[in-house]
This record gives structure tokens, C-alpha cells and sequence, in this order.
């Protein structure tokens, strides 16, 4: 078998504080493929935006990081400042939330967008690297004219598009989308996501989607891996996660979204009581148990690591199967 675009190996990252170490990353495992979407879903806090950033090395100095985070083979954690340098962008690029603020006020969107491609091929004449541009904004589906714009004369799903635009203009291999549509209405990111899928299945990219949206990822990615207190809980098949979820975890993130027609969750609503831990005092065993409705007392002092459940399923829980 090939080597995976990403492959993420033991990847724990721990934030040095005032207040104490928080880890943030906790021996998470993950793969990626050529032209495949795989989601990472949790609530906010979970490690889910800490594990996107360190695919590129992007974690501030105060981490300390463990394990390897492969990039086409190559570990973006120990490689020299030139080659890392010359990973991002070219080899893999991520997309920011919040494009408003990701762009320069005071900078005209073209020039944004050239600023990756004159670092990388500087030799490109000026002519060609208008002409990319041009094309790049079609691809995501703007006018080329849009170029010529500052972020603030576009709507907010036109700057995410720039975004996107952007971290396709070195022609990557492997792209990171962190929460790229949660400043955006209902619409607005049904047409921003279906551009995100159509460029994998154009471009041939892996993409990695960061979501707190599980029904966002269920319908746009091939794979999702649930994420709670800086671990993976559950991992499989996006339609299998979403639909028949193993972790009582991942089991909430679903209900939390009730599916058209569903008289019993218009009526009754599904939630999740309470908040996820800190961090800097996780719980003895499972660290779901304070939230758990279907936890028992030996949830209290085993702390359950990630369990082939089936073909492709993975689930942090002990009481998997049980009734």
C-alpha cells in the first residue's frame, strides 16, 4: 500500500502555562488519503484547532509536542526551517476561520493571493501569476475581476472563498480547513462547502475539515474522528459515525442536530448536560464519565483507549456493544 498524503502517529501536545500544563493533544492517530476529506468534530476546547495547526507546525512556542505528523512521508515536526518552509503552502496549506479577520484590510485580495506564489516560483512572470489568480478565483467560484477588491467590499462567504482560493495558490497536495464556514449563514456555507468538495474531487487534494458540526461533516467527508478532552473517542465512516455512533460522545454531537421529519426530536430535543473537563484536572478513568449518561462505576477508574469495533470503526468505550 502507498503511503498516506498525512499520517499522524502518538501526536500529544501540551500547552506550558501559568497556571499549569494543559494537554491539549493527548496520542491522537490519524490518517489522511489522496482525495479524501476526513472530518475532525468535538466541542470547542476538544484539541480539534491544536491538532490542525500542528500538521504545519504552527503551535507557538510555550507546546511542547510529541510523536510524528508525516507529510508525504516526510515529519513537518523535526524537518529543517527551509524545508518546512517550503512544505507550507506548496505542500500543504490551511484555511483559517474567520476570513475577515485572516485578511489584510488594507491590501487588495489579488495581491493576497499572489503573495504565496511570487515566495514560491519567483521566477513566475507577472503576467502568469495575474492569469493564476484570475483562475483560482473562478475556481472557487468568484469572477476573476473580484481580485481587485479589498476583503471589506466582499460579503462574508466571498472572503472565505478567497481563503480557499488562497490556500490552493501554490497547488498543494494536502489541505486544512479549520472551521471554515461557522461565521456563515445556512446558505452561504451549503455553497462554500460544496466548493471545498468539488475541488477534492477536481484537484485530487486530501482535506482535512475541522468542525464542531457533525452533520456538516456526516454529509461533505469520507471518514470522521470524534474528539473529546484531547483525545479521538470514536473514528469510522462519516455516514456510520453520524448515523449509528458508538461513543456516547459522539452519540450526543448526532442527536444534537435532529433530522428532518423526526417528530420525537422536534418535540424533545436531544442535549448534553454539563461542560467539557480542564484540562489541567482530568478526571481518574473516562474522562466522558462526569458527562456520561450510560457511564458505571468502572468507568470511574478505567480510562478506555481507542477498540476496532467492526470493519473500520474505532471507539474509546467500554461499554460499547452493551445495553
Amino acid at each position: 500500500m502507498s503511503e498516506p498524503l498525512l499520517r499522524i502517529e502518538n501526536l500529544s501536545v501540551t500547552y506550558r502555562t501559568h497556571e499549569g500544563d494543559v494537554p491539549a493533544v493527548r496520542d491522537v492517530d490519524l490518517a489522511l488519503d489522496r482525495g479524501e476529506i476526513v472530518g475532525v468534530a468535538g466541542e470547542s476546547g476538544c484539541g480539534k484547532s491544536t491538532l490542525a495547526s500542528t500538521v504545519l507546525r504552527l503551535q507557538p512556542p510555550s507546546a511542547k509536542v510529541e510523536g510524528r505528523v508525516l507529510v508525504r512521508g516526510q515529519d513537518a515536526l523535526t524537518m529543517r526551517w527551509g524545508d518546512l518552509r517550503a512544505l507550507r503552502w506548496a505542500g500543504a496549506s490551511i484555511v483559517f476561520q474567520g476570513a475577515l479577520h485572516s485578511l489584510n484590510p488594507v491590501q487588495r485580495v489579488g495581491n493576497q493571493i499572489a503573495e504565496p506564489i511570487v515566495l514560491h516560483e519567483p521566477d513566475l512572470a507577472e503576467a502568469d501569476i495575474d492569469r493564476r489568480i484570475g483562475e483560482l478565483l473562478e475556481q472557487v467560484g468568484l469572477p476573476a475581476e473580484r481580485a481587485r477588491s479589498y476583503p471589506h467590499q466582499l460579503s462574508g462567504g466571498q472572503r472565505q472563498r478567497v481563503m480557499i482560493a488562497m490556500a490552493l495558490a501554490c497547488k498543494p497536495d494536502l489541505v486544512i480547513a479549520d472551521e471554515p464556514t461557522t461565521a456563515l449563514d445556512v446558505m452561504v456555507q451549503s455553497q462554500v462547502l460544496d466548493v471545498l468538495s468539488g475541488l477534492v474531487n477536481e484537484l485530487g487534494v486530501g482535506m482535512m475539515i475541522i468542525s464542531h458540526d457533525l452533520s456538516v461533516l456526516a454529509d461533505l467527508c469520507d471518514k470522521i474522528a470524534v474528539m473529546y478532552a484531547g483525545r479521538v473517542v470514536e473514528y469510522g465512516r462519516a455516514d456510520e459515525v453520524f448515523s449509528g455512533p458508538l461513543h456516547p460522545y459522539a452519540g450526543a454531537l448526532s442527536a444534537a442536530f435532529p433530522r428532518i421529519g423526526d417528530h420525537a426530536a422536534r418535540y424533545a430535543p436531544a442535549g448534553l448536560g454539563g461542560d467539557p473537563p480542564d484540562l489541567r484536572l482530568l478526571p481518574p478513568g473516562c474522562s466522558f464519565e462526569p458527562r456520561c449518561p450510560r457511564a458505571i462505576d468502572a468507568c470511574r477508574e478505567i480510562d478506555p483507549r481507542l477498540e476496532a469495533h467492526g470493519a473500520g470503526r474505532l471507539a474509546a468505550c467500554i461499554r460499547v456493544g452493551q445495553p
